[in-house]
């Protein structure tokens, strides 16, 4: 089965990125395949590379990361959302005149036009987090 995941919640405000991490990765252990996992609202927040969570915590954008590597999953922020709450890659550093970008590895910016088309290529649409 293809599965197309929509995240909703930040990394540490909410069990849904965890939640959805495991489901995943537990997805891809059972031979399942993964569009694309699209995350919206605070759920943005799992794609940025300035995290640092005390050295006992589960590092949550890296995991996002080291999956997304392994697997050669499409991860991608919402450019609307991601905005809001100052996320930039570098295109849009220099687009929007900011001085650094802070995008982790493995993810990138883009419209609402990825999350339809998850939804349109994959057998199910998974949403994670309100």
């Amino acid at each position: 089965m293809k599965f197309g995941i929509l995240v909703n919640e930040g990394p540490y405000t909410h069990q849904a990125s965890d939640t959805a991490y495991h489901f995943v990765k537990a997805a891809l252990d059972e031979g399942h395949q993964i569009y694309r996992v699209f995350f919206y609202h605070d759920g943005v927040n799992n794609g940025t590379r300035l995290a640092t969570p005390p050295q006992d915590d589960r590092h949550i954008p890296n995991r996002w990361s080291e999956l997304a590597k392994e697997y050669k999953l499409d991860l991608v922020l919402c450019v609307a959302a991601a905005q809001r709450r100052g996320m930039v890659d570098p295109d849009e550093m220099k687009r929007n005149q900011k001085d650094a970008h802070n995008i982790a590895d493995n993810f990138r910016i883009s419209g609402l036009g990825q999350l339809i088309e998850a939804g349109i290529q994959s057998d199910r649409l998974i949403t994670f987090g309100d």
